[in-house]
């Protein structure tokens, strides 16, 4: 099962995760971007997904700026 994980502390914000692919990211009231359902690994301050199938994270993690979207299959 694939699995996402979104080093936030590396995060740019330039949002081209939420405008490819929604479903999954969303900017937050704090004004960064969030991985939607995820969960936080407390030890490195990550938010991580497992899912069924990747859908459009790849282009998300492809098109990101700070590269900060990994995915692990």
């Amino acid at each position: 099962m694939p699995k996402i994980i979104f080093e936030k502390s590396k995060c740019v914000g330039c949002g081209s995760c939420t405008a490819l692919c929604s479903k999954y990211w969303e900017l937050g009231e704090d004004g960064k971007i969030h991985l939607k359902n995820s969960n936080a690994n407390l030890e490195n301050g990550n938010e991580e997904l497992e899912i069924e199938e990747l859908d459009c994270n790849q282009d998300a993690a492809d098109a990101c700026a700070g590269q900060c979207i990994k995915i692990e299959k």
